[in-house]
């Protein structure tokens, strides 16, 4: 008896899913990605060896071969294609002090929907500023290849709002990843200010509407979405995360890939209230978090805390709703036919009166992806329901009242 139990054991372990695997090992690669690499030995080089001249004579003069134009790549292509917008690549330079701190340098790309100038003037200035949505990318993925998973493009141009996209440079890490789990970072140093004073240049260059400003990101990138959204109230007038760990427990790369993993016990709430207890000003932060339930890179119990998280930092606004200690539930059937197939999913939202302040929706099935996005680019899902749709909907709810400077 006990060897057939074994046996029937065997046989259940070795039928787990390819997918799960795969989840399984990219988390790995994932944690990996954020430890710190050792820079390479150089290798010396050899003396070049000097041809001595057969030929006496002086050749005819050549003519200079045309430099060579880099050739976008197939993400960067596909993420504005066929959309008559500008899709540009900059670069944003943030000086140093010269003693404390470095220059900083952050490559980005942007889209601006067709009729916005690039660089406005006083006479072609829009009468009404365009809102702004930050897109912040995850691991092993480039801004081009962000912009083409997600296709928020293609709903920028169709409502009516510009996409920023920063990049992390693979010198500050070979995988892109954002540092989102070192304490600087979670303080606002770092990566939150290069990007943060990147939006405000950009905010001014393109005439953007600076009360309509909104940053999401996936996975690392929602991480970060969160810290810069938090760290930034006056910038920023909502976040989205997707698949996204939980908030300021962490200041390592292990204790990022055990939040990751199993989230952070009772820390999560602590970490919350420290920070709510420190920004006793704080005008709140209307968050929509989206999390698949089969995602074994950044499990769903981060999602779960996460929620639990933004409700103590909005306790004071969703305070004037009755709602706040039982959020409102819809759950969404599955939809296998049709043009648009999707998961089951089910969403809870608390509101602050008659907004959504606090919105967190569980996919059925999806794992670490964007959930909606275009299968042909990595970490994306191509059955819905549709993120960037559900993203810019609830971003479209809020606007960001200037905040008083403090005196």
């Amino acid at each position: 008896m006990a060897k057939s139990l074994s046996s029937l054991w065997l046989k259940s372990m070795r039928r787990v899913s390819k997918a799960q695997q795969a989840q399984q090992a990219q988390g790995l690669r994932l944690f990996e990605s954020m430890l710190p690499k050792a820079a390479p030995a150089k290798k010396p080089r050899r003396p070049k060896l000097k041809l001595l001249k057969l030929v006496a004579a002086v050749p005819e003069p050549v003519a200079k071969a045309a430099p060579k134009t880099r050739r976008p790549t197939a993400a960067q292509a596909r993420a504005a294609a066929g959309l008559p917008g500008t899709w540009r690549k900059a670069w944003f330079t943030l000086p140093g002090d010269g003693l404390w701190t470095d220059t900083r340098r952050m490559l980005y790309w942007l889209y601006l929907p067709a009729g916005v100038p690039c660089a406005p003037g006083v006479s072609d200035t829009p009468a009404k500023p365009l809102p702004l949505v930050v897109m912040l990318h995850g691991c092993q993925q480039t801004a081009a290849d962000f912009a083409a998973g997600s296709r928020m493009n293609q709903l920028a141009e169709r409502k009516g709002f510009a996409v920023l996209y920063p990049q992390q440079s693979s010198t500050a890490d070979a995988h892109r990843c954002w540092h989102w789990y070192k304490r600087a970072t979670q303080k606002g140093e770092g990566d939150i200010g290069v990007i943060a004073a990147m939006v405000a240049q950009v905010q001014q260059k393109h005439g953007l509407d600076t009360s309509r400003t909104y940053v999401a990101g996936l996975s690392a990138g929602a991480a970060l979405a969160a810290i810069l959204a938090l760290r930034h109230p006056g910038l920023f007038a909502a976040v989205g995360m997707h698949s996204a760990p939980v908030f300021g427990t962490t200041h390592s790369p292990f204790s990022a890939y055990r939040a990751m993993q199993h989230g952070s016990a009772s820390s999560y709430g602590a970490a919350a209230r420290e920070f709510a207890g420190a920004q006793p000003q704080f005008p709140g932060m209307p968050a929509i978090l989206i999390h698949g339930n089969d995602d074994s890179v950044v499990r769903r119990v981060n999602a779960d805390q996460l929620a639990e998280q933004f409700e103590i930092i909005n306790g004071p606004v969703l305070t004037q709703s009755a709602s706040r200690e039982e959020p409102a539930l819809r759950r969404c059937p599955e939809r296998r036919g049709g043009r648009k197939p999707r998961h089951a999913y089910q969403t809870s939202t608390w509101y602050a009166g008659r907004k959504p302040q606090l919105v967190k929706c569980d996919v059925d099935a999806l794992g670490h992806a964007w959930s909606g996005g275009d299968v042909s680019v990595k970490f994306n899902e191509p059955q819905g329901p549709d993120a960037t749709l559900m993203m810019w909907t609830f971003f479209s709810y809020h606007r960001r009242e200037p905040v008083a400077p403090e005196t």
